[in-house]
């Protein structure tokens, strides 16, 4: 047994190890544990980490990590676990910091169902709360997450444990065309969230997603949301990644990056309804977002890296974000309710020719002529400048 004289840390020998670190969602940045956590393992050995699922990275760009935290690509929790699975590494930690222990738990196993093979995956869950929790997904890591959970001072669960409460609590069946999704976890009023969508509202802690052929046709102990349900499409209810809450509830202070404008010759984008994209956009001179919540979210993104938006809403707002930000120079177009997608389209085909990007010549006379084509269609609408 050793000292770290820096912290004071115990530290027990063990043979230095490949350690892949995933990490999930912005609550586990935010509240600092994904930077202790790290650096707590760099005395295990080496340590590589990424990101798993997109909503975390405007966390770790807040918290200047990502060159310690791989952002670069898009992946998947259970695609990032894979990768290290490729990359030959010893053991992989997930970590996370859920609603709540239960929905914590159920997104772990989950996310482990979805891996092929028995990854050496160790579950960091919510470290710093009462509930937190470490668990040793496979038997024979056993030994290394027992040391983890004394320095880090944190319970360590059984998986058996956790599979017979998830089972309880959370289940999937079928029956004939139809599909059932218990939601663990689910407080009324929050946001059901169906692979990125938002599908629905709870009003009870008991809630059920029904699928018919792929398709949510009733969300019982909730309300469904048509819309968003339209633009999910079919999905395979069984594997669908469901979320509940907002996207991100800590309030912080954005980093806007240095973002260079292409004055000469601007290019702008056409985003509609999938604002987990936005990303690639985060170098254009100005990115057009049609639907609330996707404007809410592109726009609070781009922020960080100075980019204004001229949003298409319609008032059907769902909150996905607890404080949201935009950039100086944006616009926001709010039209009758339903009337989003319309326009958006006839933005689509007749501004940008059908095109997802395009260079224009001047961004004050590109948003005229937007104006111009909302207003050719409809008188009813009011303009937000910002």
């Amino acid at each position: 047994m050793t000292k770290n004289n820096c912290n004071n840390r115990t530290l027990i020998n063990v043979d230095p190890m490949l350690i892949g670190v995933v990490v999930h969602g912005p609550e586990i940045v935010d509240s600092g544990y994904a930077a202790k956590i790290i650096d707590i393992l760099q005395d295990y050995g080496e340590v590589k980490a990424r990101l798993g699922g997109t909503m975390g990275r405007t966390a770790v760009l807040d918290a200047e990590l990502e060159s310690i935290i791989d952002i670069s690509q898009k992946l998947l929790p259970s695609q990032s676990i894979n990768k290290f699975v490729e990359e030959g590494l010893d053991i992989i930690f997930l970590i996370n910091y859920g609603k709540s222990s239960l929905t914590g738990h159920t997104f772990g196993f989950k996310v482990l169902n979805n891996c092929p093979g028995n990854p050496p995956l160790i579950q960091i869950e919510r470290p710093g709360e009462a509930d937190g929790s470490l668990v040793a997904w496979k038997s024979d890591i056993e030994k290394f997450a027992v040391i983890l959970a004394k320095e880090l001072n944190i319970e360590m669960i059984n998986p058996t444990r956790i599979v017979t409460e998830i089972n309880s609590k959370s289940r999937y069946t079928q029956e004939n065309l139809k599909s059932y999704r218990k939601i663990a976890g689910v407080s009324p009023q929050e946001n059901l969230f169906v692979n990125g969508i938002v599908v629905g509202k709870s009003t009870t802690n008991e809630v059920t997603i029904v699928a018919e052929d792929g398709i949510i046709t009733a969300i019982d102990g909730g309300e469904i949301k048509g819309h968003g349900i339209q633009k999910l499409g079919k999905i395979d209810l069984g594997k669908a990644i469901i979320k509940t809450g907002l996207l991100r509830k800590s309030v912080v202070k954005p980093r806007v990056l240095e973002s260079p404008k292409n004055y000469k010759s601007p290019k702008v984008a056409f985003l509609n309804h999938a604002a987990e994209d936005i990303y690639k956009f985060n170098n254009m001179d100005m990115v057009v977002t049609v639907g609330d919540d996707t404007t809410l979210v592109a726009a609070d993104i781009l922020y960080r890296f100075n980019v204004p938006i001229i949003g298409i809403t319609d008032g059907d707002l769902d909150k996905v974000v607890q404080k949201g930000f935009i950039t100086t120079g944006s616009v926001i177009v709010e039209l009758e309710s339903g009337c989003d997608d319309y326009i958006g389209e006839k933005i689509l085909f007749e501004l940008f020719n059908g095109k997802e990007t395009m260079r224009i010549e001047n961004i004050e006379n590109f948003k005229n002529e937007l104006i111009q084509i909302i207003n050719n269609t409809t008188k009813r609408y009011n303009i937000k400048y910002n």
